[in-house]
């Protein structure tokens, strides 16, 4: 498994990095534009104003005036929860970036389904060609295998991380087969609980943010990883996780440790 090379993003073909980028931590423009230049591709904008960064829309920006908006796969996340306002504000996404069409709209946050109009709201912008896919982010686990048994959803943005591996039981097992759905990990460092010395096991140092990608990334139902950067520092050691590739067992065995503690200490 080599972190380097793209991977297909499910059934929706698209060829993407295994890093993700997203637009929520304020990094500068040039940190996005670096990471798109070492092949970071999937790009996530949010629709509300607080996933919406000034930055990575230049960033964007300068990237389709370069002519190369057919390398980069952008993801517009809408939280609206009514068809009305998930068109409303997809479409001032589109024009914010200054793009005619997003190559995936990420309905979230979803507890449970979503109404079916909602979803025939979502799936009339795939038919105009305004997203060429439709996706959906949820913390309900549940939620993914029924959503692929219908088969209108092309890909999934799943919480997965060393405190948080259920999905390796109630998700992927069900996300197989030919036409499967393309699935994106968010929550790598657990909110940075798993970079806090503090909730660490007796005797443990605690992990990298890197560490933290490389455990998700080392799960091969994971596609895509989103991380974030507050500035370009920050980028260019999180991309440092391509480099180093997969974790052997025994960091594996070690990331799980810290993450059942994480995830126990928070039940405390």
């Amino acid at each position: 498994m080599d972190f380097k090379k793209k991977t297909t993003l499910g059934r929706t073909g698209l060829k993407v990095a295994r890093l993700g980028i997203s637009s929520s931590f304020r990094a500068p423009t040039a940190a996005f534009e670096q990471a798109f230049e070492q092949g970071c591709n999937y790009f996530t904008w949010g629709t509300f104003i607080k996933g919406r960064s000034p930055a990575m829309r230049e960033a964007i920006r300068n990237i389709v005036k370069k002519g190369q908006r057919e390398d980069l796969v952008i993801a517009v996340l809408s939280y609206a929860h009514s068809a009305f306002l998930t068109e409303r504000f997809f479409q001032r996404g589109l024009r914010d970036l200054g793009i005619e069409y997003a190559d995936v709209l990420v309905l979230g946050y979803y507890p449970r389904r979503p109404s079916q109009r909602v979803i025939n709201g979502a799936l009339r912008l795939k038919d105009k060609g305004m997203a060429r896919f439709i996706g959906l982010t949820s913390h309900n686990r549940k939620v993914f295998p029924q959503l692929h048994q219908e088969g209108l959803f092309d890909c999934f943005h799943i919480r997965y991380n060393a405190a948080h591996r259920g999905a390796e039981k109630e998700t992927f097992p069900e996300l197989k087969g030919k036409d499967r759905p393309g699935v994106v990990s968010f929550t790598a460092t657990a909110w940075k609980k798993l970079l806090n010395p503090k909730k660490m096991p007796p005797g443990e140092t605690p992990p990298t943010a890197v560490d933290c990608y490389r455990f998700v990334l080392s799960n091969p139902s994971v596609d895509v990883c989103m991380m974030g950067a507050r500035s370009i520092e920050q980028m260019r050691e999180n991309l440092k996780t391509l480099d180093q590739g997969p974790m052997t067992k025994a960091e594996l065995t070690r990331m799980q440790k810290i993450g059942d503690y994480v995830y126990k200490k928070k039940k405390t």
